[in-house]
């Protein structure tokens, strides 16, 4: 019974971050490479760096926490970066660093679930990491589409298409 509980969990895991990647793609498609790096206050974040944190976050807990490859995040530098990166080359980071997670992921062993990991000096279980990560790329993601809705003023259709 537990191992099914894990397995469904790690499926579930790795199909909500291929359904946030989906739904960012939809929301990058719509913007310019100037509406990705835009704020309206000083306070705000970009969509560039929404997904530079995304790409940390993910980065930082999973290859790093859970699947031990080397530590490079530099936190700060997701927030201050101000351009830089195209629409493209964020996609491609994001990507790239989805299905490298994904894969991570999905190749936990049932048993890891409960070890403990200490990424960023934090104690949780791998468990944790995984379940903190897609809720916070589901988070971030869902500041992503209210930005692209208010900048498009378009609905993004991202549910089953109503009628309007």
């Amino acid at each position: 019974m537990h191992s099914d509980i894990a397995e469904v969990f790690l499926q579930y895991s790795v199909r909500k971050l291929e359904e946030v990647t989906s739904n960012l793609d939809v929301c990058m498609a719509r913007l310019t490479d100037e509406q990705i790096w835009q704020r309206q206050a000083a306070h705000e974040n970009t969509i560039g760096n929404l997904v530079l944190h995304l790409c940390g976050n993910m980065r930082h807990l999973i290859l790093h926490g859970v699947g031990g490859a080397q530590d490079v995040r530099v936190r700060d530098r997701e927030f201050s970066t101000s351009s830089g990166y195209t629409r493209q080359q964020l996609l491609d980071m994001f990507h790239t660093t989805a299905a490298e997670v994904e894969q991570r992921i999905a190749a936990v062993p049932h048993e890891r679930l409960t070890e403990r990991i200490t990424p960023q000096g934090r104690d949780m279980a791998v468990l944790e990491a995984i379940y903190h990560v897609v809720g916070h790329v589901q988070q971030h993601l869902g500041q992503i589409i209210l930005l692209t809705k208010q900048m498009t003023g378009q609905d993004l259709d991202l549910t089953v298409p109503r009628p309007r």
